[in-house]
Parts: C-alpha cells; sequence; structure tokens
C-alpha cells in the first residue's frame, strides 16, 4: 500500500487483498500461442480463487520467472478482458442452456465451451451432464444467488469486461511499456523507454524516448490478433514482438468500477 500510495485493488475470496495478481499454469500443449485471457481463466480455475467484487484496476503478472524461465515463449495481451466468472457476486450463465447457473464444475474446464464460462451448469444441466460416466467422479461447488436474480430463461446475464490500457516488457536489463493514449479502446499506443539513449559515461545520463506504436495497434485488432494466436513463428515487427516475447505484467481497468471505487 505504501509503494502504491494506493488501497489493495483485489479482494479475494480467501479473505486476502492484493495490489496485483500473478497467473500460474501449466503449460498447455494445445496453445500456440496463448492470450492472457486463456491464462488468466486456467489459473483461476486451478487455484479456485474468486474476486469478492469487481475491480476498478486489475494488474496481472504475466507466468515467468525473471528473464530465463518462461512458460509460453509467446503471449498475446487480450485487449478485452472477461472477468464475469471469477466475481463471486456475479450472476453466470448455464453453459448448457443460457439460465443463471447454480452450480460450478470445475473439473468440466473446456468441455463444453472454453474458459472459465463452461464450468458454470444450471441444476437441470449439470445432473443430466454429469449422468456420463466420465464425469461421475466430478466435484461441484454450489454458486451463491446473487440477490434480485432469478432462474428465468428471458432474463439476459451481463458480462464484465475490463480493459487493457498498459503492458510492461523486460528483456534484459530495464523494463519498457506499452500504453493506451486514451480512454477508448479504439485510442493509439505508445511505446515509452527509460533507457533509449544514453549521454555520457559514468557521470551521464539516460535519454527517454516516446515514439508510435501502429504495430501494437494492429496485432491487438480482432484479425491481427488471430493470425499471432495461430501461428508461433509469425514474423512480427520490433515492437510487436516486444509485446508478445517479453510481457511481462497487463494492467485492466474497469471504466465502470473505477467511476465510485
Amino acid at each position: 500500500t505504501q509503494v502504491m500510495k494506493a488501497e489493495p485493488f483485489l479482494e479475494l475470496s480467501s479473505g486476502q487483498t492484493a495490489h496485483h495478481y500473478q497467473l500460474f499454469v501449466e503449460k498447455d500443449p494445445d496453445l500456440v500461442v496463448p492470450t492472457v485471457q486463456d491464462l488468466f481463466d486456467q489459473s483461476f480455475n486451478t487455484s479456485r480463487v474468486k474476486l469478492r467484487r469487481a475491480p476498478p484496476v486489475l494488474i496481472l503478472q504475466m507466468p515467468r520467472f525473471g528473464r530465463q524461465f518462461k512458460v509460453y515463449d509467446r503471449i498475446l495481451p487480450s485487449q478485452l478482458l472477461d472477468v464475469t466468472d471469477i466475481i463471486s457476486s456475479s450472476p453466470r450463465q448455464c453453459v448448457i442452456c443460457g439460465v443463471l447457473a447454480e452450480w460450478e464444475c470445475p473439473a468440466c474446464y473446456g468441455d463444453h465451451d472454453t474458459g472459465l464460462a463452461s464450468t458454470a451448469f444450471c441444476q437441470t444441466c449439470l445432473h443430466r451432464t454429469h449422468q456420463h460416466k466420465r464425469r461421475l467422479s466430478h466435484k461441484q461447488e454450489r454458486l451463491a444467488r446473487p440477490p434480485g436474480w432469478a432462474k428465468q430463461p428471458q432474463q439476459p446475464i451481463p458480462r464484465i469486461y475490463m480493459e487493457l490500457v498498459a503492458v510492461v516488457c523486460i528483456e534484459t536489463s530495464h523494463y519498457v511499456s506499452f500504453v493506451r493514449c486514451g480512454d477508448s479502446p479504439r485510442a493509439p499506443w505508445c511505446f515509452f523507454d527509460s533507457m533509449a539513449d544514453r549521454k555520457g559515461e559514468q557521470n551521464g545520463y539516460n535519454i527517454p524516448e516516446l515514439s508510435p506504436a501502429p504495430d501494437v495497434e494492429k496485432i491487438l485488432s480482432e484479425a491481427g490478433a488471430g493470425e499471432v494466436k495461430n501461428s508461433a513463428n509469425l514474423v512480427l515487427g520490433d515492437q510487436a514482438k516486444r509485446l508478445v516475447s517479453d510481457a511481462y505484467m497487463c494492467f485492466y481497468q474497469s471504466p465502470d468500477v473505477r467511476m465510485y471505487r
């Protein structure tokens, strides 16, 4: 709190609070280039931790340790991060029929859909899908019903999204950052390097540099992200390569939540 000059952004279901969350995952051989959404869902499903309420800011540390060890050589930051299924007070949708979910089955992760959305069921669909002998050993957890929500087919269940606003990267010796220059997801991105150049030797000083990052805007678009995810060896420009290869921390914000927190 003293370092960040802010109260912790995250209230965990374990009773702890934190300013950031580190993603811990095992490498999935089926993921060529994972997105932050992929790693986020996998990490929270494994840890069984949830957030008590939607945070105004979410800082995620990528699954890498120091400069040498990376679980994945490339990670694509998700421009919009769906956090609906890790908010304990948020209504969730049954993955089969779409009504209000009443149960969660972590072992069904990825079976009927992708991500954490695949783990939520209503009572009827949970019973039906778990008649299969392959799922008889699954352990389910009952979800708390959010106040004011009923199991009605016509009641739409909203999703909660957070927007990517910055990515801090490190390759060898110092940090650099990519930052969104505006409040809209369509705003341009820039690249900041505090040690881009240097004047003098021992008693000299670093010269920072701020430059546009059009390549980053391209790979964060839907079309560009599709190309990156499907090819681990896709040739990228210097800035885009730095973003996906050296990402260390991703910063997300919720404009709606920040209005009152």
